[in-house]
């Protein structure tokens, strides 16, 4: 099973859209897990019309509307593999301990608000922050994160680095 992971979307306050190469990911991807900062409906909308299955959360800039419509914090099983997502962990540092400590029953923990590209692991739990794909901040580039799930294990973890935009 292919995954795509976004989180921190900002639209349209730090995009007009998403960016193309993204949207050919999510056409691709049998679930799509976004970790919220969606900050506009239409987002969700359009997630939710292109993705064979959405796992999203909402997000600390996120207002009632998206609140209504997506949960805190989500849980998945796919392929055997327990996900969790939410949007904000708290500092950097420590954050494995914490997390490990909070999703006890969980393999995978998807979350953003940093815009961060993060990729570890506590014990068996692993953490990935996939960034953002419209607002890079400090970092060089805006992000993706694309992984396969099968039989209980997770694969070809990928970051990609989108273009800069025009």
């Amino acid at each position: 099973m292919r995954l795509l992971l976004t989180s921190d979307t900002h639209l349209p306050t730090r995009a007009t859209s998403l960016p193309d190469v993204l949207m050919a990911a999510v056409d691709e991807a049998d679930a799509v897990i976004h970790a919220g900062d969606w900050i506009d409906e239409p987002t969700l909308d359009l997630l939710e019309s292109r993705s064979i299955r959405l796992i999203g959360v909402y997000g600390n800039n996120d207002g009632p509307g998206l609140r209504r419509r997506l949960p805190e914090v989500a849980y998945a099983e796919l392929e055997g593999v327990r996900f969790a997502v939410v949007h904000e962990t708290g500092a950097a540092a420590g954050r494995e301990r914490r997390c490990a400590a909070q999703f006890p029953d969980v393999d995978v923990l998807v979350f953003g608000h940093s815009h961060i590209p993060w990729d570890t692991t506590a014990g068996r739990l692993r953490l990935l922050n996939p960034g953002s794909p419209t607002d890079r901040r400090r970092q060089p580039f805006c992000t993706f994160m694309t992984l396969t799930v099968a039989d209980g294990k997770v694969y070809d973890v990928t970051l990609h680095r989108l273009p800069p935009r025009r």
